[in-house]
């Protein structure tokens, strides 16, 4: 590979950071600059591109609940939007064509139905990065945002299969032996363990048993990777393979983004048409976020996805591409929708790196909701008459809770971000709402009221319990504040920005299990 493929880009994302945009931004703008340079779109590149994409999908399914699928907020909004989209987009180009613009002169209103149900499609890719780079994948603006971009895909799915009139082979019904076969590759990848036999395993899993095996049997192979995704997505382990998977995806992408700018050589003309449509953007997030509302969610929950979604796919481009290749659209809407696709990602990366500022700018002219008629989901959380708070309810968090209740008498409350784990907590007796504390959203919805004396951090993850401190303090909370820590260098930053008690899990182990050891040589006393 040629070294200006991966010096250009580098050097774009630095120049994109130095102003203070996502270095995507910066990527975007390295393939128009090698196109500019007589660089072509390589095989090479295109393979690290497809990569970066399977294995993005893949460490999406790994995340997934699929039961966020069947929730009437997500297959509703997607299907919504995506037939009151395409109208709306079919009537602006009809529009356009009757003021004379030259690219729509030869125009039917079979081109407009297929360019405007490619326009119709939000970026995974985008989305799902913009999220990551924020850390609210897991929120609930971000979990229905990913939840209608997975709808979309398998809108997507269905239409390339009926336009091409090739059937899936009649092999595929045999990978329903998949879901039996998920236990199998959980307790695997819980034997497995860390380090680069982890590594391997998500790959092979991503681009071996999800990709190959879907392609071979002619259902798309990035589906198949969400897919096997989805089904590891259950155990606790899946979340520490999706951060082993993260380096190594996040470099594949930058290929990704670099190849949207090589696909095409823009003209006047194509420029022109590309930006009255990026011009259009602004009507598919505002119907969006209406839809939302629809479905009773805040408007921060529904500002926030629609933002997130505000741009257009390159699921749009396989769409057309397709449409091309069967004589529907001329070749040079691949330009005008290339393009397309890459000042959406511009204008979004712009839009979603001054999200909270938008936000309130916009929340202050929204009118009032009743939080009792809100999403259940989304309704302020109560935290009733709780004197103890314990977020993260695993292992160690569990038991914090028993012994508070149990041993100190008081009245505790459970915060866990996993629904299934919620529900198995509550039917073992346990106080517990679903929500994240590593997320913005829970603390503007959570209410600590005065009797709430004691906050326990018992999440896995150091920058989460770090997040959940700042945002006690920044609400002025009274009460004493506890955490635990599973390395020592982590100690000091809690106690400096407040805690009033940090536990070192391996030394308290270590200490409990010295003492218990002394105690048993020890002559009972008489």
């Amino acid at each position: 590979m040629d070294p200006a493929f991966i010096l250009v880009p580098f050097l774009g994302g630095l120049a994109a950071m130095s102003i203070r945009l996502p270095p995507l931004v910066g990527f975007l703008a390295a393939g128009f600059v090698l196109n500019a340079m007589g660089y072509e779109l390589t095989s090479e590149l295109d393979t690290i591109a497809g990569l970066g994409v399977t294995l993005l999908l893949f460490t999406i399914g790994l995340k997934l609940n699929v039961r966020t699928l069947l929730r009437r907020e997500v297959w509703g909004s997607a299907t919504v939007h995506m037939a009151v989209s395409t109208g709306l987009f079919v009537a602006m180009l009809a529009g356009l064509k009757l003021v004379g613009l030259s690219m729509l002169n030869s125009a039917d209103w079979s081109t407009f139905v297929l360019l405007a149900f490619a326009l119709s499609f939000s970026s995974t890719v985008f989305a799902v990065k913009i999220l990551e780079d924020r850390s609210e994948s897991r929120s609930l603006y971000g979990r229905l945002a990913i939840g209608v971009l997975i709808m979309q895909d398998i809108f997507a799915v269905v239409f390339l299969t009926a336009s091409t009139g090739e059937l899936p082979s009649p092999w595929a019904i045999g990978l329903v032996l998949l879901i039996p076969a998920a236990p199998l590759l959980r307790r695997l990848l819980a034997r497995i363990g860390h380090g680069e036999m982890q590594i391997l395993f998500g790959v092979v899993l991503a681009l071996v048993l999800g990709y190959a095996l879907f392609e071979q049997v002619g259902i798309k192979g990035d589906l198949g990777a969400l897919i096997i995704g989805m089904l590891l997505a259950p155990h606790p382990a899946a979340n520490r393979l999706s951060k082993s998977l993260f380096t190594m995806k996040e470099l594949f992408l930058v290929g990704f983004f670099v190849s949207i700018g090589l696909t095409a050589l823009p003209t006047l003309e194509t420029v022109g048409m590309a930006l009255l449509l990026v011009v259009i953007l602004p009507v598919k997030s505002v119907l969006f976020m209406a839809i939302f509302n629809g479905f009773r969610l805040r408007h921060r929950t529904s500002f926030l996805a629609a933002l997130s979604l505000s741009n257009f796919s390159e699921f749009g481009l396989i769409v057309a591409a397709l449409a091309a290749g069967l004589g529907w659209l001329d070749d040079d809407w691949l330009v005008v929708l290339s393009l397309a696709v890459a000042l959406s990602f511009v204008a979004a990366a712009l839009l979603n790196a001054r999200s909270s500022r938008l936000l309130g700018r916009a929340e202050a002219r929204l009118p009032h909701q009743d939080p009792s008629r809100l999403h259940p989901q989304d309704r302020p959380i109560d935290v009733g008459d709780a004197q103890a708070i314990v977020l993260g309810m695993g292992r160690v968090g569990r038991g914090a809770y028993d012994q508070l209740a149990a041993g100190h008498g008081l009245r505790v409350l459970g915060v866990e971000t996993d629904e299934a784990k919620v529900e198995q907590l509550r039917a073992d007796g346990y106080h517990v709402v679903e929500g994240d504390a590593t997320d913005a959203d829970f603390w503007d919805r959570i209410v600590i009221a005065d009797h709430v004396r004691h906050v326990l951090l018992a999440m896995p993850y150091h920058a989460g319990n770090l997040f959940a401190l700042d945002q006690l303090h920044g609400r002025s909370f009274s009460g004493r504040v506890a955490a635990v820590v599973t390395h020592l260098e982590e100690v000091e930053p809690l106690r400096q920005l407040g805690a009033h008690a940090v536990f070192h899990l391996y030394d308290e182990a270590g200490t409990a299990l010295a003492d218990s050891a002394v105690a048993i040589d020890r002559p009972p006393e008489r």
